[in-house]
């Protein structure tokens, strides 16, 4: 029934893809750009990429410099523009998890005859 209607999930697309990490606008996750090379295992020539069935696959079946069949899959931490033709990027939703956190108390005698209030708290 979601192929129909149409899937409720957010697929980022508002997202910038220079930012390294940013809110996404359009449901509020933070969302970290991880950006994929694919290099033929041979000769370590770059091969453009595409994301088939969930795993980032050289769009060729084998190397054209050398006709090798294997490939490994390298994690650029930043996106050069040279790159951009072969890379592949994926945004990640990175998870809030908040193991600590910080409360204060106001002073009762500097309030004007008012009971301690717990202050808010930002995350």
């Amino acid at each position: 029934m979601e192929f129909l209607f149409g899937s409720k999930d957010c697929c980022h697309e508002k997202v910038p893809v220079d930012a390294d990490v940013t809110y996404c606008p359009d449901c509020g996750e933070l969302i970290e750009n991880q950006w994929y090379l694919t290099r033929c295992s041979c000769c370590g020539v770059k091969l453009q990429s595409m994301i088939k069935n969930g795993q980032i696959v050289p769009q060729e079946k084998f190397c054209h410099n050398c006709g090798a069949h294997e490939f490994v899959v390298e994690r650029v931490p930043k996106i050069n523009f040279i790159d951009i033709n072969y890379a592949v990027l994926i945004k990640t939703v990175v998870p809030n998890e908040y193991k600590e956190f910080t409360q204060s108390w106001t002073d009762a005698a500097r309030t004007c005859s008012d009971t301690p209030k717990l202050l808010r708290q930002f995350r």
